[in-house]
């Protein structure tokens, strides 16, 4: 008798759920896969942190969409079920285990840092994973309507999501026409009054963590400038990196920094050893920030007391993610992490049966979207070493884990049914000259996902 392949469930269709997907598929043991998201559409950061213009980027999603169209004839198959939340409101993690060997997490981290100064909670004080998910077509984020009412705008951070907010603030509407965003958050990037966009950095520009793609987009704009505030760092002649990407950095931004602005009706700033210390309002909205001159001592960043006020409509914090506990599993808040060993989740020491995770949740937010690759293939190796000694699932049967969604009041979207979702996506992208226009609405996904199935 043929040997019936293991099951494993992977939670997260976005890169580090992927990868382990195609590690599983590839790994020539007889696995099959069902991957497992909670929105109707795959590829998680990539499709929704991933900004809309960086279009070569987003190509990685030709590799990660390989597992569903490899799982079909001959080779081990695996299965896409969107729309499908594990846990309260959905199916519980303890029903899921009942239909698997094993369960990968690959969920992530999606909680934003805070700063941890007064007047963080007004109004137009928001974290850059909601801002970008807006803008990028999250369906949790449909109704944030950020307040672009004002010159004006704070980013704090020194890395590349920073650049990311900067530059679709920085971008004509016409611009960003072109790329995947949603039509009604175009229509809000068309009233918007925002001229100044002020980049905080606390430390110096001989220590920014951009890149030098990233850094350089900047300054290709068609409409905005951008002036570097440093104290006169640049001017003065700062100890040149070993590394060569920081080296073609601070040559970017000397050359920046000695130039005149042209007069372009937007400006990026940015501004060096700065840290914002408080959030102003009035009215219970952000009406400026006060940041604090910092200066590098012993290697350490430390306030100098002289501070400023930025006017300001709108700050947003890019200072990095934090992940929300999984329940059933151990979580170590310090971290922001499932406590794990090669990716094999551990209580108390102890490994917990036919429980893994990959990605954000199992090393923290570090790393780019190929990182993740290495990372699945170190989990998934785990997992292959302990299956033999692994349970068998109550309920092994496919179709059982199908019975189980409708029982919970799940209607999957697999495959099929993004393929339908994507194509509307790409209907709309024609209509405005996009290559795509993201569907954002969750029942106008689920609509779409699901209309040939239902009749028109």
């Amino acid at each position: 008798m043929q040997q019936r392949p293991a099951r494993v469930a992977v939670i997260g269709a976005g890169p580090s759920g992927l990868y382990a997907a195609a590690a599983l598929l590839t790994s020539g043991e007889p696995v099959s896969v069902e991957v497992l998201d909670r929105l109707p559409a795959p590829y998680g950061l990539v499709r929704y942190g991933v900004a809309p213009d960086h279009v070569k980027m987003k190509s990685v999603i030709r590799v990660l969409q390989q597992p569903f169209e490899r799982g079909r004839g001959e080779l081990p198959a695996v299965e896409f079920l969107g729309g499908v939340h594990v846990g309260d409101g959905g199916i519980p993690l303890e029903v899921l285990r009942e239909h698997v060997h094993a369960v990968v997490h690959a969920t992530g981290s999606s909680v934003d840092r805070a700063l941890g100064v007064p007047g963080e909670d007004l109004t137009g004080s928001l974290g850059s994973g909601a801002f970008v998910s807006w803008y990028c077509g999250h369906p949790d984020r449909t109704g944030l309507r950020p307040l672009l009412d004002h010159p004006g705008v704070a980013v704090v951070g020194a890395g590349n999501v920073a650049l990311d907010v900067a530059r679709v603030l920085a971008k004509s509407a016409d611009e960003m026409a072109a790329t995947d965003v949603p039509d009604p958050v175009l229509d809000v990037l068309r009233t918007s009054a925002v001229r100044d966009i002020h980049v905080l950095v606390r430390r110096g520009p001989q220590h920014v963590r951009f890149t030098p793609a990233e850094l350089r987009q900047i300054g290709e704009l068609a409409d905005a400038d951008v002036l570097v505030h440093d104290d006169g760092l640049l001017a003065a002649g700062v100890e040149e990196p070993e590394d060569r990407r920081h080296r073609q950095m601070l040559d970017l931004l000397a050359e920046w920094s000695a130039t005149a602005p042209t007069g372009r009706s937007r400006r990026i700033h940015l501004r060096f050893l700065r840290s914002p210390v408080r959030i102003l309002g009035t009215g219970g909205r952000v009406s400026g920030v006060v940041v604090e001159r910092n200066e590098i001592v012993d290697g350490r960043v430390t306030g100098t007391g002289e501070q400023e006020t930025i006017d300001v409509g709108l700050v947003v914090r890019a200072i990095g993610y934090d992940a929300e506990p999984i329940p059933g599993l151990p979580f170590d808040a310090a971290t922001g992490t499932v406590p794990n060993e090669g990716g094999r989740v551990v209580r108390d020491g102890v490994p917990v049966p036919g429980a893994y995770v990959t990605g954000w949740i199992k090393r923290g937010p570090t790393g780019v979207i190929g990182t993740n690759k290495a990372d699945a293939v170190e989990t998934v190796a785990a997992l292959l070493e302990d299956l033999p000694g692994l349970p068998a699932p109550a309920h092994p049967e496919p179709a059982a884990l199908r019975a189980a969604l409708t029982a919970h009041g799940v209607r999957p979207v697999d495959w099929s049914a993004w393929l339908r979702l994507d194509a509307e996506e790409v209907r709309r992208g024609g209509l405005r000259g996009a290559e795509r226009v993201k569907v954002a609405e969750l029942s106008e996904m689920l609509d779409a996902a699901h209309r040939a199935c239902t009749g028109p």
